[in-house]
Parts: structure tokens; C-alpha cells; sequence
């Protein structure tokens, strides 16, 4: 019996290695990620609702109109969301495999991408020819839009908690559950502006 109990401790331990579940933060974050689905759904649903029932999209009569025309500068902004998502994604790989400064690096270029994104949503703001006073494409516009950015701006908030505790050296390949659960956020956040950017600008 005494020879046996070794073999099967070590048989326990590497069962124990081999086998890796969700971390609390990572579980949390797609919890909430579920919620977040449901709520931009919602949203969707009630922009569909508005479109379909109104017989010119977007309205005649004033800059939300020409809205189409000017699809330049947010296709630009598109793509610099899209490159900080595989920056993001970068961050997570890197320190999977143990490297720290690779983290720190694509996480501060991510950082750095989510700022300029919301600045040059500001921006777009200030050169749209609406309001959301003006009829109820304004308002769906700047609702869907302006919910999107306030998550963008809550993403970069929690890249630059990673990148704070990053170099604070708090992050090794087996304990970064954090910046996996925030990378998942970010990709969400990129996702659903893919699609508000095809609904509003392009169909």
C-alpha cells in the first residue's frame, strides 16, 4: 500500500496541472458580456423598428441625410477600433507566454488606440450636420452611438488598470485572468461597433 500512495499522489497533482477552468474574472466578465448582448440587442431592435417603419432612412431635411456621403473619416476610426482589438488580443499572448514587457507594450498601443477612437468620435460629433434633437434618427444615432463610446471609454479604463498592475510586475503566464476577462470585453466592444458602423454608415 505504501509504494502505491506515491504513484497515485503524483497521478493526483498532474490531473490537478492538466485540468484549468474559467477564473473568476474571465467568468464574471462573459457573464456580464450576456447582459451587455441583450442590451444592445434591445437597442438594435428598436432602431430596426424605427427604420422599417419610416418611409425615408435616414431622414431628408437635414445632415443626417448626407450622413452616407461622409463615411471616410469613420471607416478610418473603424479600422484603428479593429487594430487595437488585435493589439489586445497580442497583450494576452505575450503573457501567456511569460512576456511582461510584450504585455505592457501592445497594452499600451491599445490604450493609446481606444483614446484616439473616442476623441474622434468628439470630433464626429462636432462635424454632423444633427442633433439628437433633430427627429428620431438623431436620437437613435447618438443613443446607439453614444452607449458604444461610453463602453469604449469603460474598456480603456480597464486596459489601463492591466497596464498600471502590468508594470507593477502583478501578471505571469499562469496568473493574468484579468487582462484575458478585459481583452474579452474589448473584442465585444470592437464587435458591436463593426456592426453600428455597417448599420448606420454603410446599409
Amino acid at each position: 500500500m505504501s509504494a502505491l500512495t506515491p504513484a497515485a499522489h503524483e497521478t493526483s497533482h498532474a490531473a490537478g496541472r492538466g485540468k484549468k477552468g474559467l477564473g473568476n474574472p474571465v467568468l464574471g466578465m462573459l457573464l456580464f458580456i450576456v447582459s451587455e448582448i441583450m442590451f444592445f440587442a434591445g437597442l438594435f431592435a428598436a432602431y430596426f423598428n424605427l427604420r422599417t417603419s419610416t418611409g425615408t432612412w435616414p431622414p431628408a431635411g437635414n445632415g443626417a441625410f448626407e450622413l452616407h456621403g461622409e463615411i471616410l473619416f469613420p471607416a478610418v476610426m473603424t479600422s484603428l477600433l479593429v487594430l487595437s482589438s488585435v493589439t489586445c488580443q497580442f497583450a494576452v499572448w505575450r503573457i501567456r507566454a511569460g512576456d511582461r514587457k510584450g504585455m505592457n507594450r501592445a497594452l499600451l498601443a491599445t490604450v493609446i488606440l481606444g483614446v484616439i477612437f473616442l476623441c474622434g468620435q468628439a470630433y464626429d460629433y462636432t462635424q454632423l450636420g444633427f442633433g439628437i434633437a433633430d427627429g428620431v434618427f438623431g436620437s437613435t444615432f447618438y443613443v446607439l452611438t453614444g452607449f458604444h463610446g461610453a463602453h469604449v471609454l469603460g474598456g480603456v479604463l480597464m486596459l489601463s488598470v492591466c497596464l498600471y498592475r502590468g508594470g507593477l510586475g502583478q501578471f505571469s503566464a499562469e496568473h493574468h485572468d484579468m487582462v484575458e476577462a478585459t481583452s474579452i470585453y474589448w473584442h465585444f466592444v470592437d464587435v458591436v461597433w463593426i456592426l453600428l458602423f455597417t448599420l448606420i454608415y454603410i446599409v
